[in-house]
């Protein structure tokens, strides 16, 4: 074999080891560009198999190299692990080089992604010495030589050993084998890794590719099968061919005609539902929403709409699901709320828990059972599980100080008072925290402190508290985080939060305030408090489930049975990893424990943050009033769930999503497929005989259904969208390579043909109602209406089936979606931009000689919210220990705000 390449060219490392490790002599052949080979496919490096035969791709090469040496694959673990580094990866890693090698200096919007994929990686060699079993396999190779240019000699990175330690030993064990070493050698010439540097100044970036999207290539309108021994093909002209297995084939083939057989009856949900022995008993919370506001789209999907798509497809599974929210609504924020709209806090907390309710209602949330905490449940199990810890020695009490405000006749929390820094003097820092100097500070420590809801002077007084012993409880709560990491499915962000606060020491935890409004301490002597709000709150998930059911141990205290399943946003983690736990541990109560914790980053809208204050943003209430379908909402949220990074929520993408991929991908092919049945076969299922081709278009779907599984059963819900959307990719290329509207009209054998195409089209789109449905039940109950599909189809498994047989009649087809038009965005772009930041000459001729602002009250609570809004990003930076000069940079930010708030005020409240 021949082995044609430039110098330095990183792809050509990966053949270059594989070749090594498998003892394979290649020839090999440099030129200088990619014109000087004499070949149809202008592309480096290319491997030549044989006259008929080239791979330009290197890990086709690759995995190539490694199975014609007889070596053993877990072939699909590896595939995974390849096209996650050539789709994600490589287009990072080969723009970070660029920057580092080409040009001495990195972009630093590059490190964040780049560490993305870096602790995805490291989570995957979590307990293990190789990505893929005992031996090295390509996946080894391919990330390996990916990643060897930075980890080997980027300074810059050097830091992260110790953040990617599962890594940093894989790494090294690695480049202590000698065909890593010779093979590095043989490709940089011993020039080092300056030998790159030419090769990636000239050859084009890889482009980033869709981690679950495979496309496959159309020759004569024919898909390539692959040959039985051979993983991937490559074409003469040296484009990849994406192929199917003889095995995928003989599966598909086999589950079309017989796996009808194997489909179980889809479980009955009967409340109260509980577990059941020898089930898959899994029990779903989503953080319970503060009572005293309404959920903007950021809200639903970090928690209910997540929970919601999961419970669905786990019921769509058969598997016994419990899923379970409501209101959060006890604490100091409804006490303000309740004085705010002049109610009282039990009246507050009815208002918003219906609300709440209706706007999930019409998100098409399903819940089993959506309660509150403001139940006598409440009082009794959080009082139990307090005595519990009290009897168990896990409380401490201690005297604090605290400001009591004499005029509001009230304690104030640390979110309610403000003064000088007694450190460096800035005038409007908060009780916990000041935003100049960053240092963390008591409120009682604030000179000249003040009320933030009168403006009075608050008083210094002694008050007795309850705290947890979080110090006593860490042994068992790290072990027990241990075991749920490795056996769990925990969000890398989760992990992260949850290893950062173990790690710097746990504190004792204060379970008391001073307050009314809340579940009250039984304790002699602190009868006049109630529990803080997030002791409290998490034991509302215990309580709601005993208002649903009066066998509620079952589920709670249960955990030879049941997996617990927490969703949320990642401010809420270490209360549900770290606070709640202890509280359980130490209560010794046999109690369930989560066992995963999927926890979203954060979707901002448009070029800001949601504010209710300043109407900037769609709010649940709001998404109803605009008249746009649920289920358009649902896929779009879901679509960029924030599930790794922050997302943003854009207007001229919502259309775009609708437009191309709903109606044009989706709803086009669904509607084309059931009209033509209808016009052509009387709505009535033809005769379907199965070709060659057809199989292997039943395996690339299978293959997108079994991702789609393993997708979700891993609460990775972006991807399953995506399968989703490649099979009826899948579908649109079928139907129009097939051409069924020229057969029909054309031989009895052409028009059998004609009704083969349309009955399998017909079947899929079947398949895509039944993997819609947790994603977007309307839609997906209307394409069961339109196919009058059967009742036992909604039962998923890993098998594409004949659901509708010859002779099944459907429906009446219609259209599943509509065009949202540019001009009618425009307007609810208008609508929901809220208060706008006044243009530089507005503020000009608004300054008066003195350099104070004529404010409007709108715009004094536009800059008070920002504030809050950038207060907040600097505590969460501080808490997950963020770059020091990068929180140094948003409290210069702060800074600025609080300046501009103090001048606008000022003057405000001087008119």
């Amino acid at each position: 074999m021949k082995l044609i390449t430039n110098s330095g060219n990183i792809q050509t490392l990966k053949i270059t080891i594989a070749a090594e490790f498998v003892g394979f002599e290649l020839e090999y052949v440099e030129v200088e560009k990619e014109d000087d080979v004499d070949l149809p496919c202008k592309q480096l490096p290319v491997l030549i198999v044989s006259p008929s035969c080239r791979l330009t791709s290197g890990n086709a090469a690759c995995r190539f190299l490694l199975s014609s040496s007889g070596s053993s694959e877990d072939s699909l673990g590896v595939e995974q692990w390849c096209e996650w580094e050539s789709s994600q990866l490589l287009p990072i890693v080969w723009q970070y080089l660029v920057q580092s090698i080409g040009h001495g200096k990195v972009d630093a919007k590059l490190i964040g992604p780049l560490k993305d994929l870096l602790y995805e990686l490291n989570e995957g060699l979590h307990l293990k010495d190789l990505l893929i079993g005992d031996k090295v396999s390509a996946a080894d190779i391919a990330i390996w030589s990916t990643l060897f240019p930075i980890l080997c000699d980027t300074s810059s990175l050097k830091e992260w050993s110790q953040e990617f330690r599962n890594i940093s030993q894989w790494f090294n064990k690695l480049s202590s084998h000698s065909s890593f070493q010779t093979g590095f050698t043989r490709v940089t010439n011993g020039k080092g890794l300056s030998a790159f540097k030419a090769a990636l100044l000239t050859l084009p970036s890889p482009p980033p590719v869709s981690n679950s999207t495979r496309k496959f290539k159309q020759s004569s309108h024919k898909m390539t099968a692959q040959v039985p021994d051979t993983k991937i093909s490559q074409s003469n002209e040296g484009e990849q061919v994406v192929t199917v297995t003889a095995d995928e084939l003989k599966i598909a083939n086999d589950n079309w005609r017989n796996g009808h057989i194997h489909v179980p009856l889809l479980r009955q949900r009967k409340h109260p539902i509980l577990p059941q022995e020898g089930d898959r008993n899994m029990l779903i919370t989503s953080a319970l929403p503060y009572v005293n506001n309404v959920p903007h789209l950021g809200n639903i999907i970090g928690c209910v709409l997540s929970a919601d798509v999961y419970s669905r497809f786990c019921r769509l599974r058969n598997y016994n699901v419990l899923y379970i929210c409501g209101t959060d609504e006890y604490g100091t924020a409804t006490e303000t709320k309740a004085l705010e709209e002049g109610l009282t806090p039990q009246q507050i907390c009815d208002k918003y828990n219906a609300l709440h309710s209706e706007i999930y209602d019409w998100f098409n949330i399903d819940f089993d059972f959506f309660g509150r905490t403001t139940t006598q449940h409440q009082t009794d199990i959080a009082q139990d599980i307090f005595w519990k810890l009290y009897h168990q020695n896990c409380l401490l009490k201690e005297t604090v100080e605290q400001l009591q405000c004499q005029q509001c006749n009230r304690f104030l929390a640390d979110r309610f008072v403000e003064g000088t820094c007694p450190l460096c003097n800035y005038e409007d820092a908060r009780g916990d925290q000041c935003d100049k100097c960053g240092k963390l500070i008591n409120a009682t420590e604030l000179k000249n402190p003040r009320c933030k809801i009168c403006g009075n002077t608050p008083q210094v007084k002694h008050s007795e508290h309850l705290f947890l012993d979080l110090p006593k409880l860490e042994p068992q709560l790290q072990a027990f985080t241990e075991k749920a990491f490795q056996s769990g499915i925990w969000t890398s962000n989760a992990k992260l939060i949850t290893k950062s606060w173990i790690r710097d020491g746990l504190k004792p935890r204060c379970i008391t305030r001073d307050l009314k409004w809340g579940t009250p301490v039984p304790l002699e002597g602190f009868t006049d408090k109630v529990f803080y709000v997030w002791f409290d709150a998490p034991i509302g998930y215990i309580s709601i489930t005993a208002n649903y059911t009066d066998e509620w141990e079952k589920w709670w205290k249960n955990p030879q049975q049941v997996q617990l399943y927490n969703f949320m946003a990642k401010d809420n983690v270490p209360f549900h990893s770290v606070v709640f736990p202890c509280s359980l541990l130490g209560a010794q109560d046999n109690y369930t424990l989560v066992n995963h914790l999927s926890a979203t980053e954060y979707l901002n809208y448009e070029d800001g943050k949601f504010s209710k204050s300043r109407g900037v943003g769609v709010f649940g209430n709001d998404a109803k009033d605009t008249k746009i379908p649920a289920d358009i909402w649902r896929f779009y949220l879901l679509f960029l769930r924030p599930e790794s990074q922050d997302s943003l929520f854009s207007w001229d993408d919502f259309v775009l999503k609708n437009n191309s991929e709903l109606l044009n991908n989706l709803g086009n092919f669904i509607n084309r497929s059931l009209m033509f049945l209808a016009n052509h076969f009387g709505s009535v299922i033809p005769e379907i005989k199965v070709n060659e081709d057809d199989t292997k278009l039943l395996a690339l779907i299978t293959r997108e259904l079994k991702n789609y599984i393993d997708n979700l059963e891993r609460i990775r819900l972006r991807d399953g969208i995506r399968n989703i959307l490649s099979i009826s990719k899948l579908g649109n290329q079928y139907i129009q390579s097939n051409k069924p509207w020229v057969l029909v009209k054309g031989t009895e054998q052409e028009k059998a043909r004609s009704g083969t195409v349309t009955g399998l089209a017909a079947n899929i789109s079947c398949l895509l109602s039944v993997l819609l449905q947790p994603y977007m039940p309307d839609t997906s109950q209307t394409i069961h209406a339109q196919l009058n599909a059967p009742a036992g189809c909604n039962s998923l498994t890993d098998r594409f089936v004949c659901l509708l047989p010859v002779g099944h009649k459907i429906g009446k087809p219609s259209p599943l979606f509509t065009k949202i038009e540019a001009s009618f965005v425009a307007d609810l772009k208008k609508k929901f931009a809220g208060t706008q930041q006044t243009n530089k000459n507005d503020m000009q001729s608004k300054v008066k000689p003195d350099g104070l602002v004529k404010a409007t009250a709108e715009e004094v609570e536009a800059l008070k919210d920002k504030v809050n809004d950038q207060g907040n990003k600097v505590r969460q930076m501080k808490t997950e220990k963020a770059d020091k000069d990068k929180i140094a940079k948003e409290v210069a930010v702060l800074l600025d705000l609080k300046k501009k708030l103090s001048l606008a005020s000022g003057y405000f409240e001087a008119q």
